[in-house]
């Protein structure tokens, strides 16, 4: 008997470029198979897909090697943050802190 084959989507946003891929795969596939499957580590070889994070529709996938795609998901391949957005936030609000004062 022959699986079924669904479709799903896998994207990847580089720095300089984006990347949205259809693949099939068999139904039941999980998610970092369907990933595997889909070819995108040849045009991004600095990805290490057997462990980058993973996130359907922009919520993160806890364990990626258990969760089963369905049909229509995107997966999506997360990039690690270059700076924390707290400490980003906690820096932007001195800097504003301090120019208020300055201009009092």
């Amino acid at each position: 008997m022959v699986e079924p084959v669904i479709e799903v989507e896998v994207v990847y946003a580089a720095v300089d470029r984006q990347v949205l891929r259809v693949t099939s795969v068999a139904e039941g596939t999980t998610v970092r198979a369907a990933l595997m499957a889909s070819g995108i580590d040849a045009e991004f070889p600095e990805l290490d897909l057997k462990s980058c994070p993973l996130g359907i529709f922009g919520k993160v996938i806890a364990d990626p090697d258990a969760r089963r795609v369905q049909e229509g998901d995107r997966i999506e391949i997360y990039r690690p943050l270059l700076a924390d957005p707290k400490e980003v936030r906690r820096l932007r609000a001195a800097k504003a802190a301090e120019a208020k004062a300055r201009n009092q």
